[in-house]
């Protein structure tokens, strides 16, 4: 095994391009928090782009940021609250959940291909929606771009949302370019305690559909914390998020409330799936179901399997699913699973398992028909020969 360590764009190109020509396999890392996160890749050699890191350029007044892929999240996230701005989805940081080595560390480049948002993403998006343009290097070794370095910019396709949520299998990216967001002058999170999961979800829902600019919603039942609780999130200048608790508060009902360093706590713990650890002997599903519905998705899997325990985000629309691996079973659970969310929308992404059960089971949402061969042609005219972290999201892809 060759481990490949480019300083830029121009060696990036060179491997991939030989990984090509000699019909090799390259994995792709930078800072390596999220290597557990999907199918094992198989591959013959290692292309380290952590060498790609730093800010490039940063138009505080324009809301740009342009960084290399491998440059720390943390970094990037201390230069925009230097000038009291953010990046509006929130990305979490998974080591513990994956139990990624303590040297790992979320890398910009690693969060975009995996399109991971937190708890704001109901409100705000995901790092797809934030992607103004990118540089890359495809399966044959050939650098291209997309997008641009302004807002506004409508130049081609929308390649940036393929790019986005692909886990390196079609191209590497060497550059980023992204819209920040003004960071919120203060924050409140209003707890509501003892709702059931439905009636939780129907409160979430309700508030989410309101004037009052509710920013994220989440549940937590009681087997995920002392007693079930329910939170609300408002964000924004002081007088009208105080304006708005207390709006909140008369719909739903009056609960404790989180200052502003207790609620970052709180829904950075959210997004880091914090009360379902620690998760020794346990698999996790990601479901993103159909909202309305959630709630109903955990009890048939509850059902069937005992020792589940939830944590529910985006107002339902994300549902953490934890349980024993024994009872899960050699599939980790995934027939239960999957037959709990078909008939009622959404997909199912399995997150934590062993490295055995990840390469056996589906781990992402299986296609089918017109979509499996949309992707295959994807990927073939990306990656033609299939060098670029192979297998990592399914078989052949």
């Amino acid at each position: 095994m060759t481990l490949f360590r480019p300083a830029d764009e121009k060696q990036i190109a060179e491997a991939v391009a030989w990984a090509a020509n000699s019909t090799q396999r390259l994995e792709i890392v930078a800072g390596g928090s999220k290597r557990g996160f999907g199918r094992p890749v198989r591959a013959e050699h290692t292309l380290d782009v952590s060498g790609l890191s730093g800010i490039v350029n940063y138009e505080a007044a324009e809301l740009v940021l342009t960084a290399r892929p491998a440059t720390p999240l943390a970094t990037i996230e201390a230069e925009l609250a230097a000038r009291r701005q953010m990046l509006a989805f929130e990305p979490p940081c998974w080591r513990a959940l994956l139990a990624s080595d303590a040297e790992a560390e979320p890398t910009l480049g690693g969060v975009v291909a995996c399109n991971l948002a937190g708890p704001r993403r109901v409100r705000a998006g995901a790092p797809r929606d934030f992607l103004l343009g990118f540089s890359a290097v495809n399966g044959a070794g050939e650098v291209w771009k997309a997008g641009g370095k302004v807002v506004k910019n409508v130049t081609g396709y929308d390649m940036s949302k393929l790019l986005a949520g692909s886990f390196g299998t079609l191209s590497v990216l060497t550059e980023i370019t992204l819209k920040v967001a003004p960071r919120p002058e203060t924050e409140c999170t209003l707890l509501v305690s003892g709702l059931g999961n439905a009636a939780a979800i129907a409160a979430m829902a309700k508030a989410l559909n309101t004037p009052f600019e509710v920013s994220s919603v989440a549940h937590l039942p009681a087997a995920a914390a002392q007693r079930a609780v329910t939170a609300f999130r408002l964000e924004g200048p002081a007088p009208s998020v105080a304006y708005r608790v207390e709006a909140v508060e008369k719909l739903l009902g009056r609960g404790a409330r989180l200052d502003t360093a207790a609620s970052a706590k709180f829904w950075a713990d959210v997004g880091e799936v914090a009360p379902l650890l620690p998760l020794e002997n346990r698999i996790v599903w990601r479901l993103c179901p159909t909202p309305s519905l959630a709630a109903a998705v955990f009890d048939e899997v509850a059902g069937r399997l005992a020792t589940a325990e939830a944590l529910f985000d985006w107002g339902g629309g994300l549902v953490w699913l934890s349980v024993e691996a024994s009872e899960a079973g050699a599939d980790g659970g995934a027939a239960i699973v999957r037959a709990a969310m078909k008939p009622r929308g959404g997909h199912a992404t399995l997150v934590v398992a062993s490295e055995a059960t990840r390469e056996r089971v589906a781990v992402f949402e299986p296609e089918e028909g017109p979509l499996a061969a949309l992707s295959a042609r994807v990927k073939a005219g990306l990656d033609p020969v299939g060098v670029l972290n192979p297998g990592r999201m399914r078989e052949g892809l």
